[in-house]
């Protein structure tokens, strides 16, 4: 299957924001202290307009399938970006994309100058905990930096 990864735009805003929280909702997994309740999921474009973040979009046949992106979350060490917003319609899980779109985040990582990846995930979400575990992706004992999302049990880096 073969999908187009390309940077976020502003009209991609609405329709991503509802992919992130439909996939929420179908795990079962739409609580407090999660990007569902975040403000800042419905402006993602806005918000990647950071230094050193940027967030890509995943199309098949021209229609949005998912999207992830790399962050400078306030309070991670100057090494250190976080893996944020990695969700995936349910037509494209299983199809290697996740993998795709991480590596496309883990090599933009790399340009940018940071070693280590971070990403806060839930139980939930069993199918990408696979993913990153095959990824490299290792469990930490506790959060690292300020994301704000204190609905996300569990955590995990990888250096690159």
């Amino acid at each position: 299957m073969s999908f187009a990864i390309r940077r976020i735009q502003p009209a991609d805003n609405p329709v991503i924001a509802t992919i992130i929280r439909n996939t929420l909702e179908e795990f079962g997994a739409n609580h407090p202290g999660t990007v569902y309740y975040d403000k800042t999921t419905d402006a993602l474009f806005e918000l990647f307009q950071k230094e050193k973040s940027v967030y890509f979009i995943a199309e098949k046949d021209g229609k949005i399938v998912g999207g992830g992106g790399i962050y400078p979350t306030d309070g991670l060490p100057a090494d250190t970006c976080e893996l944020v917003k990695m969700y995936l319609l349910p037509e494209a899980r299983g199809t290697g994309l996740g993998s795709q779109l991480i590596t496309h985040c883990l090599e933009q990582a790399k340009d940018f100058g940071f070693s280590k990846v971070y990403l806060e995930t839930m139980n939930e979400l069993k199918a990408a905990l696979k993913v990153y575990a095959r990824m490299g992706f290792t469990y930490l004992d506790g959060p690292m930096g300020n994301s704000g999302h204190f609905g996300c049990p569990l955590w995990m880096i990888k250096e690159i």
